[in-house]
This record gives structure tokens, sequence and C-alpha cells, in this order.
């Protein structure tokens, strides 16, 4: 059985995008405490969460207690985190259907 199938790469990108986000979050919150920092976009934040690192997001949320107060964030991420797994569901289907 070879290493790198359809579905070992979908879940080796989808891991590697998580990390990234998560990392994200920890980088804003540390410039958060800096006065007159370069901080990370909310909209990039977003995107990366809907670019399937919304488990990332989510998580670093509450590890590190950063836009936990902000309702978009609260409602938003959780929600892209079902379209998310809608959507790598349904890759998945594909691919299986496709593949074997």
């Amino acid at each position: 059985m070879p290493l790198l199938t359809p579905l070992n790469l979908i879940i080796l990108l989808f891991a590697l995008i998580n990390l990234m986000a998560f990392l994200i979050m920890l980088i804003d919150k540390l410039r958060s405490a800096a006065p007159n920092a370069e901080r990370i976009s909310e909209g990039l934040m977003f995107f990366l969460a809907a670019a399937f690192g919304s488990v990332g997001i989510y998580l670093g949320m509450f590890v590190f207690r950063h836009k936990t107060r902000k309702w978009y964030f609260l409602l938003g991420i959780p929600l892209l985190m079902i379209e998310n797994a809608a959507t790598l569901y349904f890759v998945y289907l594909y691919l299986y259907d496709r593949l074997g």
C-alpha cells in the first residue's frame, strides 16, 4: 500500500493548514500585548478558517484566549468548521468513487 494515498494527502494538508492557523492565532495574541504592533487581520484569520483551518483557529481561540469576545468569531468559526467537514466529506466521497 502506498504511503501517500489521496486520503493520506488530504489528512496531511488538513493538519498542516490547521497547524498554521493555530500558530497564526498564537502570533497575533503575542503581538496584541505590544503597543503599536502590526497585527494579523481578522480577515486573514477567517480566510484561513474557510480554507480548512477552522479547527486550528477555534483551538487557538480558546488555548490562547484570543478573539473569544468577538461574536462573529464565536459564531462564524464553528459554522466554518461544519462547512469544512462537509466539503472534506464530499471530496472524500468523490475520490473514493473515482479511485476505488
